[in-house]
């Protein structure tokens, strides 16, 4: 596995990696309009080159060595945050940590994390946080490894559906 930031030139496999990950794990939860009005506004292809273009968005990618697919992805924002929760002076946003579909429990999202955290570290910040879905029970597990806690109770929309999330914070 190599990690590499990403370029202009990977939107379009980072927005099906991203569309492939969020549905291989809850599309069945939404209703279909829900689920297009989100995938459209987060996993659009324009919508990944944006940030990409961002320089306070940072996409880290896993590629597989031999075959040069794109196996997973993590995004950060800073500044980030969530105002109103926690009281982080310098929180760095964990947004998005996906594995291709069938690639979890190889060591990937721990590769990923291992440099988030990193970034984290080297910017200074005093926290990392993310929002994960309250019955996501195999995604809080991996949280809680590194340390995460849950602060706060959040909403999370898929276009007019509302999830329940936790807020989750690492302090540094």
């Amino acid at each position: 596995m190599i990690l590499r930031d990403a370029l202009p030139h990977d939107a379009e496999a980072l927005a099906e990696l991203g569309r492939a990950s969020f549905c291989a794990a809850f599309e069945h939860l939404y209703d279909p309009a829900d689920l297009a009005a989100f995938l459209e506004q987060v996993h659009a292809v324009d919508a990944v080159a944006d940030e990409i273009a961002d320089p306070a968005i940072f996409h880290q990618l896993a590629v597989d060595e031999e075959t040069g697919a794109l196996t997973g992805y993590v995004k950060l924002k800073y500044p980030g945050g969530y105002p109103g929760h926690g009281d982080a002076a310098n929180p760095i946003t964990l947004g998005q940590l996906y594995t291709a579909p069938g690639r979890t429990g190889e060591g990937i999202g721990a590769a990923l994390m291992e440099w988030a955290l990193a970034l984290a570290r080297a910017k200074g910040c005093d926290a990392v946080q993310l929002s994960v879905w309250s019955e996501n029970y195999g995604a809080q597990r991996f949280y809680h490894r590194y340390g995460f806690a849950k602060i706060a109770d959040i909403d999370f929309y898929v276009g007019r559906h509302r999830d329940d999330e936790f807020l989750y914070e690492l302090r540094l």
